[in-house]
């Protein structure tokens, strides 16, 4: 196994606190990483060959140490952030993000019904790009909502969002689309999507840290295992426990 790309949820505290959350990630959620762990044990990583680390939550940018660990991680990591947008809104906070230039931010678009949610993320993308950060949209699709997530696709292609930057994911659960109704959403003969859209099973690159620590190889598995130490060892001892890739619904 050679790890490439670990995923870290940051926290569970998200002041949006969205009712489908995988992570169930709340306004009274709390942060069990502190910065300097999140840094060491990505250091760690990157020193056993991970190439990238995604930051996610929880909202990121309701993380307290996000600044200080994006700035840490950044000289020996490929950074992403996976983000609602809303405190991206205020100025300072902003300010403060292209001070410390991430190498991607993807902004999630949760209910694209809401023309304010396709207005505020298209807003972002835009602006986010203009300080030479890779930006792009992780867009939601429940099948519920076929038909105006097919609208709000076309919407963001027209004004001038590239297929290359939008991810588009399949809220799990009774509400999951099929995968011909993702491809309709997403319009194009070729779309980006999760790595199991097709199949439920492991990657031999990818694996998910949880906000209370806990490993496994899909971020909406339910079954996952504690790292007995905060680094690439403990990482991988806690994969390797793993019995059973079980499907996350």
């Amino acid at each position: 196994m050679q790890l490439e790309l670990v995923s870290i949820d940051l926290s569970n505290y998200c002041s949006k606190a969205c009712t489908f959350c995988y992570n169930q990630s709340n306004a009274k959620g709390v942060a069990q990483w502190q910065p300097n762990e999140v840094i060491s044990f990505a250091l760690d990583c990157a020193a056993n060959g991970v190439k990238a680390f995604s930051l996610g939550g929880g909202e990121p940018f309701e993380y307290a140490g996000i600044f200080e660990v994006i700035s840490a991680l950044t000289p020996h990591l490929f950074v992403s952030i996976t983000s609602n947008g809303l405190p991206l809104i205020d100025k300072k906070i902003f300010d403060k993000l292209i001070s410390h230039k991430p190498n991607k931010i993807h902004v999630s678009i949760h209910n694209p019904s809401d023309k304010e949610e396709l207005r505020r993320s298209l807003f972002l993308v835009r602006k986010i790009a203009k300080f030479g950060i890779k930006a792009g949209l992780n867009f939601l699709v429940s099948n519920q909502q076929i038909e105006s997530a097919k609208y709000a696709s076309m919407w963001l292609y027209r004004n001038g969002i590239l297929s290359n930057q939008i991810i588009f994911i399949p809220i799990k659960g009774k509400y999951a689309p099929s995968t011909k109704q993702l491809a309709e959403v997403a319009g194009t003969e070729q779309f980006q999507s999760t790595f199991c859209l097709t199949e439920c099973k492991p990657s031999a690159r990818f694996c998910s840290v949880s906000y209370d620590k806990k490993v496994n190889y899909c971020s909406y598995s339910k079954s996952k295992e504690t790292m007995t130490s905060l680094d690439y060892s403990g990482l991988i001892n806690a994969l390797q426990n793993i019995k059973t890739f079980a499907p996350c619904y």
